[in-house]
């Protein structure tokens, strides 16, 4: 029974994350700061020469003029955009034309568009970056100066050996991200990248050594997949993956709760077929302060770490996420699948548990059914097929019950004993202060973790308890036929 249940990876991201594997046999193990531009932080409040040539080349293009409402600066997470002017919240703040967009289409328009035909669009234009980083002379080379080689994300935590991949991320993730679910992700997300550049490279970049006169490694493909993964854009209309030069630059804001009126794809005129990418401020801004938006607001804390290389400490933010599966060993495979797709689920269902927030609504359903079996087979008898899903909502039997209770709690249990520390010692360690980003980065999602993981552990354990008191199936079913008091005495009747 226990191999219905796995503990795995999972992540929400919005374009290119890789798809989970369908064979994987089940087993249990572990899951899913502002930009931080490390290579830009500097003591002075002076723009970088690379950040004033960019802001030159986009002013030299009409991009940008003495009027526009924000300009790069030196900010605490590295570079920001900060108003010159009082802004009012949703006010515009920057418009990106979109000859200054870098997506499919660009790299469609491009020398190497016929060679990347076909690819992925986050590959296609993860070449194009890489390609034009390389060259001499490069009409984006303003703006690639400014991009950083790597951020606090756990994805640059390790270099880049084909054959010692997991071996080396595991070794430099493993003391600090040791049991977390990020580690299992970030060593997912690794392979997965270093799968797509082996298979780039040999349709793609070798036979086209006239396009890619230079080596493109690994690390080259890692450092594009970070980028696109940080700064792309998504969500917009006909717009999957984009990066925009300068809007980029916006960092996150814990503080802000909304979503609406950061970005948004509009025409440039009543008479202009061109686009434009346009930001707004979500909330008014001074002169002098830093413009910044919500990323995310659905996103985890080990999501967020993966992502941009920070977490948050709002309780909300922690999340383990459980992965339930009905084996195709269960002799009544067929049926349950069945019944799970009827409602919407499949063989595999993943469930984001969140610290302080209930379990999803489908989660207990599903686990009964995977759990099914002995004398509650008959649910899954065909006359029960339009019904069985609200029988599943209630405790179907005590056999049942218990079953689940005690597989979670044993699964929580094995998933706690794979962490080096106790939520005690990562308390302590983040009240002393101290810790490199990527180090406290790795406290805080572990501990994270290990509460949620406490508290689902906590919730099935009490239901053990109440076992005794609760009502099951055949007892409602007594009592819409009139067979069983409210007290769950039997009703015998006696003929007349």
């Amino acid at each position: 029974m226990a191999s219905l249940f796995t503990l795995v990876s999972s992540s929400s991201s919005v374009f290119f994350f890789p798809k989970k594997p369908q064979n994987t046999p089940p087993i249990i193990h572990t899951r899913r700061s502002p930009l931080s531009l490390t290579c830009l932080h500097s003591s002075e409040t002076k723009p970088s020469p690379p950040v004033q040539t960019f802001w030159k080349w986009l002013s030299d293009q009409g991009v940008v003029s003495g009027k526009t409402s924000v300009k790069p600066a030196i900010v605490p997470e590295g570079l920001g955009l900060v108003a010159q002017r009082d802004i009012a919240r949703n006010e515009p703040v920057l418009e990106v034309p979109k000859r200054f967009w870098i997506n499919p289409d660009a790299v469609a328009a491009s020398e190497i568009g016929g060679a990347c035909s076909g690819l992925k669009p986050w590959v296609s234009v993860a070449l194009f970056l890489i390609r034009e980083k390389l060259r001499d002379e490069s009409s984006w080379r303003s703006y690639l100066d400014i991009l950083p080689e790597y951020t606090n994300s756990t994805i640059f935590c390790a270099g880049q050996k084909r054959s010692l991949l997991r071996f080396k991320v595991g070794i430099i993730l493993g003391n600090s991200f040791a049991g977390t679910q990020l580690l299992n992700t970030t060593l997912g997300v690794k392979e997965y990248v270093q799968s797509e550049f082996l298979k780039v490279e040999k349709e793609v970049i070798l036979p086209h050594s006239q396009l890619f006169p230079f080596p493109v490694t690994l690390d080259d493909f890692l450092w594009a997949f970070g980028i696109l993964r940080s700064r792309a854009f998504s969500r917009l209309r006909g717009q999957n993956l984009v990066l925009i030069p300068l809007a980029d630059l916006i960092n996150h804001s814990p503080s802000i709760t909304t979503e609406e009126y950061a970005w948004e794809i509009k025409g440039a005129g009543l008479f202009s077929r061109d686009q434009l990418f346009s930001l707004r401020t979500p909330v008014s801004v001074k002169a002098g302060e830093q413009v910044l938006i919500q990323y995310d607001l659905d996103k985890s804390n080990a999501e967020l770490a993966l992502d941009y290389g920070f977490v948050e400490s709002k309780p909300r933010r922690n999340s383990y996420t459980l992965t339930l599966e009905i084996a195709e060993s269960d002799p009544f495979y067929g049926d349950k699948l069945d019944i799970a797709e009827c409602n919407g689920l499949s063989e595999t269902a993943y469930f984001d548990i969140v610290l302080g927030q209930p379990l999803p609504a489908a989660m207990l359903p599903y686990l009964r059914l995977a759990a099914l079996g002995g004398a509650d087979a008959f649910l899954l008898e065909s006359i029960f097929r339009n019904t069985i899903w609200g029988h599943l909502e209630l405790p179907v039997s005590r056999a049942n019950e218990e079953l689940i209770c005690q597989v979670i709690q044993d699964a929580c249990k094995s998933a706690l004993s794979g962490y080096l520390t106790t939520i005690e010692e990562d308390e302590k360690l983040i009240e002393e202060g101290n810790l490199s980003p990527r180090r406290e980065i790795a406290v805080e999602v572990r501990v994270g973790e290990k509460k949620v993981l406490q508290q689902i552990d906590g919730i099935f354990r009490e239901r053990e308890k109440e076992l005794d008191e609760l009502e099951y199936y055949q007892e409602r079913r007594l009592k819409d036929l009139g067979l069983c008091g409210e007290q769950g005495e039997i009703i015998f009747w006696e003929s007349k």
